[in-house]
């Protein structure tokens, strides 16, 4: 059943995110990128920012072959489909009107958030942090704890959307890492969402990588980070045997980067966190590692230089999935590999932006050249 609900949710997002790319031109003035020149802009022609929607879809349309097999999953994807639509719809406003200012987005996250803990109990009432354990030892300090940390996740998978297959590759590792500890524990039902979620996932990456002929959209980013946070928290909660820090650790990337820019923006640019620039680590990546065609405007080149980004991202991402799942109950390891990359990340953000970066990690013309 696993296989065929996977290939459901595959296919179902793939032809629904097809829909959106065969619609660009009708769609491009409701819900196309036209920002061609901002701060964290690109990509070299407008494109449909709404594949979000053959996400969600996606992982939708596996509820009545599960409400055929078994009925309580099914529910209980129904419930957390319902939950994650105050988030989803918020992104999918800005997506279409670009009226929609951080701050309601972030509020209606934290709605969806708020729903999950009463609708299907995603709750955080254990973190082996001290002061923190007592806090969620209420209900009430717990619920609190919850929205905060499914919101800026949520928020954070927004923030590092930024280049071709950059959060969609990295939601799929980390989906990835949860099946594999839920499989490994006993817990099925979460296993079979984190797999449904990657082949949805996956359907909407061959159409956005690395051609970016359509792209996530906050609608589904905040879809993405509230699907990731809410399966680590019910994997959490249902599962003793797995680490408080497993969740942290497997979404360690997005998060760091969101909690480096606040302490860049605020503290060193003495700017508000909420305005966007063009110096989150991926950017640098892209302006300072990856040098084939710069300063070439012409499309081709400008998205192939995009999607070769993306991939020195991935390798990031992939050092805090894969010690979070293969060390999941162990909290004492969980916290050392999360101060590691924490470092790393730090080391090689400021390596990069004083341009003092390994010359392996550089991708310029005179590389291609010797190569060949």
């Amino acid at each position: 059943m696993t296989i065929w609900l996977m290939l459901c949710a595959f296919g179902g997002s793939f032809v629904l995110t097809l829909l959106v790319v065969r619609s660009a031109g009708r769609l491009a003035r409701l819900a196309g990128d036209h920002d061609l020149s901002g701060p964290q802009k690109f990509h070299a022609r407008v494109v449909p920012r709404i594949g979000g929607l053959g996400i969600f879809g996606g992982v939708a349309v596996i509820v009545p072959m599960l409400a055929y097999r078994q009925p309580s999953w099914a529910w209980s994807a129904v419930l957390l489909l319902a939950s994650a639509l105050p988030a989803f719809v918020a992104g999918l406003a800005e997506d279409f009107t670009k009226t929609q200012s951080p701050r309601r987005r972030l509020v209606f996250t934290a709605v969806a958030a708020a729903l999950a803990t009463w609708l299907v109990d995603a709750t955080i009432v254990r973190t082996d942090i001290p002061g923190l354990d007592w806090i969620v030892a209420y209900p009430l300090g717990a619920a609190l704890v919850t929205i905060f940390v499914v919101t800026g996740v949520a928020n954070a998978v927004n923030i590092i959307d930024g280049f071709n297959g950059l959060a969609s590759m990295c939601a799929v590792l980390m989906l990835g890492g949860l099946a594999y500890v839920a499989f490994d524990v006993g817990d099925p039902l979460i296993g079979l969402l984190s797999l449904v979620g990657m082949a949805a996932v996956m359907g909407f990456f061959v159409w956005n990588f690395p051609a970016g002929l359509v792209f996530l959209g906050d609608g589904g980013a905040y879809f993405l980070g509230f699907y990731l946070a809410e399966l680590a928290i019910l994997l959490l909660h249902r599962n003793p045997g797995v680490s408080p820090m497993f969740p942290l650790l497997l979404c360690v990337y997005p998060v760091f980067e969101t909690v480096f820019s606040i302490y860049r923006k605020k503290w060193l640019r003495g700017m508000s966190p909420g305005v966007p620039d063009g110096v989150h680590l991926h950017m640098l990546v892209f302006k300072r590692l990856m040098r084939w065609a710069v300063g070439n405007r012409d499309a081709r080149d400008l998205t192939r230089r995009n999607s070769l980004t993306s991939p020195y991202l991935w390798a990031l991402c992939s050092l805090s999935v894969v010690p979070a799942v293969l060390f999941y109950d162990s909290t004492r390891v969980q916290a050392v590999f999360i101060v590691l990359f924490a470092l790393t990340y730090v080391v090689l953000y400021w390596r990069i932006v004083r341009f003092r970066a390994p010359r392996w990690l550089v991708f310029s013309p005179s590389q291609q050249r010797r190569k060949r």
